[in-house]
């Protein structure tokens, strides 16, 4: 499916195809992205298992945690295991950029990924920083939720690979993105 536009609009539809697509393929664990616990909300009691991906703490201002603690309580209530980390693509890479300039190889992955869509590099990054937590099973493919900005509106089906064997990363199928991005 290609929406014609980006962004939360498409939200509850990208839910529906994604949830559709791990029943027919008997996948067991979505990996979302969401920082509000909006989209995450969205997943539960739809799959067994649900991991929501936030922005690392500090990623909006210094020391600020963007999912309020009584949205995480709820959500860790209801089955929906939490990573607050660093991003794969955006950690020492981007801190060595903001502090001397210069494009380094994570920085260069992530724009590649990017011609595909946002929506696109976040379900590779989010899901490679899932299974580096330990919170989905090595060897087995999951669906994975992003968006461009709030909401979401892409989702792929992948079969992630540690960080340390990035590049045997397989992103299986793209159940959904915009066309527009």
């Amino acid at each position: 499916m290609y929406w014609s536009q980006k962004g939360p609009v498409n939200t509850d539809e990208t839910i529906a195809l994604a949830v559709k697509r791990a029943r027919e393929l008997a996948i067991d664990h979505v990996v979302v992205a969401s920082c509000s616990g909006e989209t995450a909300r969205k997943l539960i009691g739809k799959v067994p298992n649900v991991v929501c991906v936030t922005h690392h703490v500090g990623f909006a201002a210094p020391g600020e945690d963007e999912m309020p603690p009584a949205v995480r309580e709820e959500l860790a209530s209801k089955g929906v295991r939490l990573l607050t980390t660093t991003h794969l693509m955006g950690g020492l890479d981007r801190g060595v950029r903001n502090k001397f300039g210069g494009v380094y190889p994570a920085e260069i992955i992530a724009q590649t990924l990017r011609m595909l869509g946002q929506g696109l590099k976040v379900c590779v990054e989010i899901a490679v920083m899932a299974l580096d937590a330990g919170l989905i099973p090595a060897g087995k493919e999951v669906v994975a939720i992003a968006g461009t900005g709030t909401g979401a509106d892409t989702a792929v089906v992948i079969l992630p690979a540690h960080a340390n064997h990035f590049f045997d990363t397989k992103v299986k199928e793209i159940i959904c993105k915009p066309r527009e991005f």
